[in-house]
């Protein structure tokens, strides 16, 4: 005989009752819906009506690197006539070199002879996320959403908020920061110019003069950077600073006890601020965890001069990798929705919130619906939950997935995974983007037999709303125990129908198929 599922200890009680007339039935049949075929049962399937789902627009989401490294950080402005507008920024700590010394010790002049220092670039690199085409011989931009085409305000500045590790009022604790949290800016304008028009391109090198301390060129060098998987450069974003207020803050500072370590340097120099503004552009997620990561580079000359001669030139590069505590802020607007549409926007857009079946009138704390299917007591094959994607409303930018959690709010509130996420994986769990036959983007499809076999049989009693949201697979990492972490950086975007009527077809649908005694 095939193996049956057991989901409950109700599920077991049905197979005694089927072992009591196996010798008269044919053999139970079991296929991938987990359907169990037996003379004496009816198979069905209903749709609850009961459900609803309803916007729940958000403020903030977790945004560090303290707990759970994302590692993919935004920049960038997305508007959307559609959508909440995003205008997301960046923070983060630098990595201090060893070693630094503007005049190296083994440089040892005599005392008619002097060292001028001149700065003769520096810039923040940025490097894109690329894709090869497909003969390998090209790069393609990849992660960017929006009007590639327009520039968006880019402006970097030295924050005076101190980026900690631990939370400052409960040491013994981590430290998290919130994408609406607001960080100190301090000084001047560490952009070269203000408002720097920032437009993504496949610039793969970048020219830096050499210049000597008399205004002459003395070389040029063109830098490049190669990762772990082609020889071709890989295209990079250079925002150009102020090389006078780089120079008054690191490399004047070198030999000050500001850069005698790692803690010192992040109480002197607390991070960098990358902020973007404006109206329209595009939104760009760097990888900060890649074989070429976001930098501070300087590039600077010593003239040595003799007697009023120039008799060397010596060319340095110092690098500062942005490391440390990083953090995103997202800068959102507020936006009224149709109330039969369900708007599902990462970052700190919206979420939905999902009421699987509807109401508990007699105050016992279970849902009416959950009370009339336990006394069927019905054998749970199959339950899914489908939503269905409003196609008239902007497409462009639908997320790959999208995530169902459980979230009760009156408990701090705890964010947990529905069972089958980790029962039966995260790929049997579904919420993967689904197209119809013309290709049209249609559907988002959820496997939740789990856990409503578990609330049907009894199993369990606690059944709080249900949260959709967009998610990257990257932010699950590996599901070890119950505990949903709820971060985004996916700022993509999908408008559902919800479970009103007027959607007829397309609203809502939660199906259960069941086995049940005849």
């Amino acid at each position: 005989m095939r193996r049956i599922f057991e989901k409950s200890a109700f599920v077991v009680a049905l197979i005694l009752v089927f072992t009591a007339v196996i010798s008269c039935e044919e053999d139970f049949t079991d296929i991938k819906s987990k359907v169990v075929t037996n003379t004496k049962f009816d198979t069905n399937a209903l749709t609850v009506e009961e459900i609803t789902i309803e916007n729940s627009p958000i403020t903030s989401v977790t945004s560090d690197n303290l707990s759970l490294d994302p590692g993919q950080y935004l920049l960038g402005v997305h508007a959307s006539d559609a959508y909440e507008k995003i205008e997301a920024s960046i923070v983060s700590q630098l990595v201090l070199a060893t070693g630094l010394q503007v005049v190296d010790d083994e440089n040892i002049y005599a005392s008619d002879t002097t060292v001028v220092t001149t700065i003769d670039t520096v810039f923040v690199k940025l490097p894109y996320q690329v894709t090869l085409n497909d003969d390998g011989t090209a790069y393609e931009l990849d992660s960017i959403i929006g009007d590639q085409t327009k520039a968006f305000n880019l402006n970097v500045y030295q924050t005076s908020t101190y980026l900690s590790v631990l939370n400052p009022e409960e040491p013994s604790k981590f430290n998290s920061y919130q994408s609406n949290d607001v960080f100190e800016k301090t000084g001047s304008l560490l952009s070269a110019t203000a408002n720097f028009k920032f437009l993504p391109s496949l610039t793969d090198s970048i020219v830096v003069k050499r210049w000597l301390s008399t205004g002459e060129l003395a070389t040029k060098d063109t830098v490049t950077y190669l990762n772990s998987t082609s020889t071709l450069p890989l295209p990079f974003a250079a925002v150009p600073l102020n090389e006078a207020e780089i120079k008054r803050i690191f490399l004047d500072e070198y030999e000050s006890s500001h850069f005698d370590s790692q803690t010192a340097f992040n109480d002197y120099f607390r991070g960098l601020i990358l902020e973007a503004t404006g109206d329209e552009g595009s939104l760009i997620s760097f990888n900060f965890n890649g074989t070429v990561r976001p930098s501070l580079e300087i590039y600077y000359t010593n003239t040595v001069i003799t007697g009023g001669v120039v008799i060397d030139a010596i060319h340095k590069n110092d690098s500062f990798l942005l490391l440390g505590v990083r953090a995103s802020t997202y800068k959102m607007e507020d936006k009224t929705y149709p109330a039969d549409n369900i708007v599902v926007q990462g970052a700190a857009g919206s979420e939905a919130v999902i009421d699987l079946f509807g109401v508990d009138a007699d105050g016992n704390g279970i849902a009416d619906k959950i009370e009339e299917l336990r006394a069927r007591k019905l054998l749970i094959n199959d339950a899914s939950l489908t939503l269905y994607i409003n196609q008239n409303v902007d497409t462009t930018a639908v997320p790959y997935r999208l995530f169902l959690y459980k979230s009760d709010e009156d408990v701090n509130p705890v964010f947990s995974h529905v069972k089958d996420v980790y029962s039966e994986g995260i790929t049997t769990f579904g919420g993967v983007l689904e197209r119809n036959s013309n290709g049209d983007k249609e559907k988002y499809t959820f496997r939740i037999t789990d856990y409503v076999s578990d609330l049907l049989s009894g199993e369990t009693g606690y059944s709080p709303k249900l949260r959709l949201k967009v998610i990257n697979s990257t932010d699950l990492q590996t599901v070890t125990d119950t505990i949903f972490k709820n971060y985004n950086w996916n700022p993509k975007a999908v408008t559902l129908f919800n479970h009103s009527t007027i959607n007829g077809e397309k609203k809502a649908e939660f199906k259960i198929s069941y086995s049940e005694k005849k």
